[in-house]
C-alpha cells in the first residue's frame, strides 16, 4: 500500500499538480526541440542521415541507461526514491537537465558534434529522473481509476511545449542568432539552451517553495528484488511503450526532412518547422480530449460538449502559434473529427483506446509512404493526434496496482523510452539508402498492434 504523509483534510492536490505540470511543459518544449538540432547539425557538420540520429541515440539511450541504474540501484538497495522523496528526486532531474543545457556552450564555442552528443546524452539523464518521479508522482495524486486522465492533461501540457517549440525555437536557432550572412553556425546554439537553463532552474525553484504531499512505502518498507517483474502486465508495458516511443520519435525527427521531399512538398526548414509545431500540436489536442474522454466522473453528455470546447480552444491556439493560413491548416478539423469518434468508440477504456489509436496510425503510416504532394503531408501530420494519449496510457496501465514496486516498475517504463535511441537509427541507416519516404516502414513496424494487443490482454 501507497501511504501518503499529509492528512485527510489537507489532501488537495490542485497546487501540487500545476506545479508538475508547468515541468511537464518545459520538458517538453525542450525535448521537442531535438526535431530542430536534427537538420540545423545534420546540414552543420555534412552529415549523414544516420550520422544525425546520434542526436536521438544519445538524448533517449540516456533514458535506458538511467533508467537501468535505478532499477539496479532499486534492486540491491531499496528505492531511491522512497528514500529522498519525489520532491528532491524532481529537482536532482531538474539540475542535471540544466547542466545538460550549459554543456551545449563549450559544444557550440568549440564547433564539436560529439561534444553536442555528450551535451545532449545529460540531458537526458536529467530527463530520466524527471520520466520516473513526476509520471509516477502524478499517478498518485488522486484516485487510481482517474490516473490515466490526470496524466493525460500534464502530457497534454508537455505536447503545449512540444507544439511551440518548432517555432520559437527554430526562430531562435535559424534566424535570431543564425551567422548574419544566413549560414549555419554552431554559435546560434549557445544563447538558447542558456535560456533553457535559466528557466529550468527557476522552476526548480518554485517546486522547492511550492509544498507537496509526500508519498512513501508504508512503515518506511525497503523494497528490494526483482518484485516488480512478477507483474505481467508491466512486462507488457515496458515492450508496448519501447514500440510507441521509437515509433513517435522516428516520425518527429523526420517530418522536417520529409517535407523537404520534391515528391512530396519541397519545404524549406523555416517553413517545414510550422508544420512540426502542427504535428505535435495534434498530440496536445488528443491529450486533452483524453483528459476528459477518460475522466470516469462525468456523464457522456457532458464528455461531449466539454471535449468539443477543448479542441475548439486548443486548435485556436495552434492557429494564432504557427505561422500558416486557416486554408493551410483546416485539413487538421478532419482528424480531430476523427479523433473524437476513436475516443468514443474506445469507450473511455484505456486499452482499448490505445488499440485503435495505434490502429490508425499505422494506416496513416502506409499512407504517407505511399502517397505524394499534400496527402502525404496530412498523413504524416494526422499521426501526432492518434499518437496523443499513448504514453499516458500505457504507463499507467503498466503501473497499475504494483503497489509498493510503483517506482521500480516507473524504473523500466521509462528504460523502454530506449524505443526512441534504437528505432530512428533503424530509420536514418533506411533513409540513406533507399530515401526518407520509404524509411517510414520502420516506424509501421514499431505502431504494429501485435505488442500493443499481447498487453492489452493483460489488463482486460
Amino acid at each position: 500500500m501507497i501511504n501518503q504523509k499529509v492528512k485527510s483534510a489537507e489532501r488537495n492536490y490542485t497546487i501540487p499538480l500545476i506545479t508538475i505540470t508547468l515541468l511537464f511543459f518545459m520538458w517538453g518544449f525542450i525535448t521537442c526541440m531535438n526535431d530542430i538540432l536534427i537538420p540545423y547539425l545534420k546540414q552543420l557538420f555534412s552529415l549523414t542521415f544516420f550520422e544525425s540520429m546520434l542526436v536521438q541515440f544519445c538524448f533517449f539511450g540516456a533514458y535506458f541507461i538511467g533508467s537501468l541504474i535505478y532499477f539496479l540501484i532499486s534492486t540491491s538497495s531499496g528505492d531511491p526514491i522512497d528514500k529522498v522523496g519525489y520532491k528532491k528526486g524532481i529537482i536532482f532531474g531538474i539540475f542535471l537537465a540544466a547542466f545538460g543545457c550549459v554543456l551545449f556552450y563549450p559544444a557550440a564555442s568549440l564547433s564539436s558534434y560529439p561534444l553536442f552528443l555528450g551535451a545532449l546524452f545529460i540531458l537526458g539523464l536529467g530527463f530520466t529522473v524527471l520520466q520516473i518521479t513526476a509520471n509516477a508522482y502524478v499517478s498518485l495524486l488522486g484516485p487510481e481509476d482517474s490516473a490515466s486522465s490526470r496524466l493525460n492533461m500534464t502530457q497534454a501540457f508537455n505536447a503545449f511545449g512540444t507544439t511551440i517549440a518548432p517555432v520559437l525555437g527554430g526562430h531562435l536557432i535559424f534566424e535570431l542568432f543564425s551567422a548574419p550572412d544566413g549560414t549555419f553556425s554552431a554559435a546560434a546554439t549557445k544563447i538558447p539552451y542558456l535560456i533553457f537553463a535559466g528557466i529550468l532552474l527557476l522552476v526548480a525553484l518554485l517546486i522547492s517553495r511550492v509544498k507537496l504531499p509526500d508519498f512513501q512505502v508504508k512503515g518506511g518498507e525497503i523494497v528490494k528484488g526483482f518484485g516488480a517483474l512478477q507483474h505481467n502486465h508491466l512486462i507488457f508495458g515496458v515492450i508496448a511503450m519501447f514500440c510507441y516511443v521509437g515509433g513517435e520519435v522516428a516520425v518527429g525527427s523526420f517530418i522536417i526532412s520529409f517535407l523537404e521531399q520534391p515528391q512530396v512538398m519541397n519545404l524549406t526548414e523555416a517553413v517545414s518547422k510550422n508544420y512540426l509545431s502542427l504535428y505535435w500540436g495534434g498530440a496536445m489536442i488528443g491529450r486533452f480530449l483524453g483528459a476528459i474522454s477518460l475522466n470516469h466522473s462525468i456523464s457522456q453528455t457532458k464528455k461531449a460538449l466539454y471535449m468539443l470546447g477543448a479542441a475548439a480552444a486548443v486548435f485556436l491556439v495552434i492557429f494564432s502559434i504557427v505561422d500558416l493560413s486557416f486554408s493551410q491548416i483546416s485539413f487538421f478539423l478532419v482528424f480531430i473529427a476523427l479523433n473524437f469518434v476513436a475516443f468514443f468508440i474506445g469507450k473511455s477504456a484505456p486499452a482499448r483506446t490505445l488499440s485503435i489509436f495505434a490502429g490508425i496510425n499505422v494506416l496513416l503510416l502506409i499512407s504517407a509512404m505511399l502517397n505524394k504532394g499534400e496527402f502525404a503531408m496530412y498523413s504524416i501530420l494526422g499521426i501526432g493526434i492518434f499518437n496523443s494519449i499513448m504514453f499516458s496510457n500505457i504507463y499507467t496501465l503498466a503501473i497499475s496496482g504494483l503497489g509498493k514496486y510503483t517506482s521500480q516498475g516507473s524504473s523500466l517504463v521509462v528504460m523502454a523510452i530506449l524505443g526512441g535511441a534504437i528505432v530512428p537509427i533503424f530509420q536514418g541507416y533506411l533513409a540513406d539508402i533507399f530515401g526518407v519516404q520509404h524509411s517510414f516502414i520502420i516506424p509501421v513496424l514499431a505502431s504494429n498492434q501485435k505488442w500493443d494487443k499481447m498487453f492489452i490482454s493483460m489488463r482486460n
